[in-house]
């Protein structure tokens, strides 16, 4: 339990609870606190499924500029490069994660969010990259995180103009996948994610390591890693599990044990 963020835990479902009022904004001691709960949310066992979530009334509005501004060059090198440690180690969760987005995900905030596996917003959402009004550009993995969701001419619009962008939009153009009344986003994030409670575990992460490890390179090479983890899933008890309720009783009737 850090200050200002919190690893809850509910039913197998993990909660990262960001709590720095009143924007929640990501300073040093704050990103640092991430990674520390999302490494705790990695390795446990009785977690399976991860929520970042900002609280009712906003997510988080980007890094702490009073903090960086004054920030010389080498400072900076290590400042920026511990904010990203700290989002990658979201990222590299090996469990499905969703943001719950209420109010603004800017910046830095942004760039939380685009470490899970799913975005949902709340109809007063607003997402988007900043940056580029503070002339600079975002550090901690908008550019490349971004450009991949969305692909790079609409990454580009988004960073150029560091424009906001409102829930629609952002629904329509894949900054967000589902978008749902304010008071509904935890809630819905929560109904996502309690679909994995008791699921197959290593499949689950294998999946997710194949997706993402395998948009890295080329087709070639992420079939090769395909092939991998698909093979190495029949060293788990879930694959016997599953496929043998599958020939006695049918599809989708598994009990898994995450082993």
């Amino acid at each position: 339990m850090g200050e200002f963020v919190r690893l809850e835990v509910d039913g197998a479902i993990g909660t990262i609870r960001l709590d720095r009022p009143p924007m929640n904004a990501l300073n040093q001691q704050l990103h640092l606190e991430i990674r520390a709960a999302a490494q705790e949310a990695a390795e446990r066992a009785d977690i399976r499924a991860v929520i970042v979530y900002g609280g009712e009334k906003v997510f988080a509005a980007g890094a702490d500029i009073k903090e960086m501004a004054d920030l010389s060059y080498g400072e900076m090198l290590d400042w920026g490069g511990s904010l990203s440690t700290s989002l990658s180690a979201v990222a590299a969760i090996p469990k499905p994660t969703v943001a719950a987005i209420t109010g603004y995900a800017l910046g830095g905030g942004y760039e939380l969010a685009l470490t899970c596996d799913r975005r949902i917003g709340g109809d007063n959402a607003k997402v988007g990259q900043p940056e580029m009004l503070l002339g600079v550009i975002p550090g901690a993995g908008g550019t490349q995180r971004l450009a991949r969701l969305i692909g790079p001419a609409r990454a580009k619009d988004v960073i150029y103009t560091g424009r906001f962008v409102k829930a629609d939009e952002a629904l329509r153009i894949g900054m967000l996948d589902e978008v749902v009344a304010p008071d509904d986003v935890y809630l819905a994030a929560r109904r996502w994610a309690e679909q994995f409670a008791n699921g197959p575990a290593r499949a689950l992460a294998a999946a997710k390591a194949a997706v993402d490890i395998g948009l890295d390179g080329d087709l070639n090479s992420g079939l090769r890693l395909e092939t991998q983890l698909f093979a190495a899933l029949f060293a788990t008890e879930d694959q016997k599990a599953g496929m043998r309720s599958f020939i006695e009783n049918g599809p989708g009737k598994a009990t898994f044990s995450g082993k």
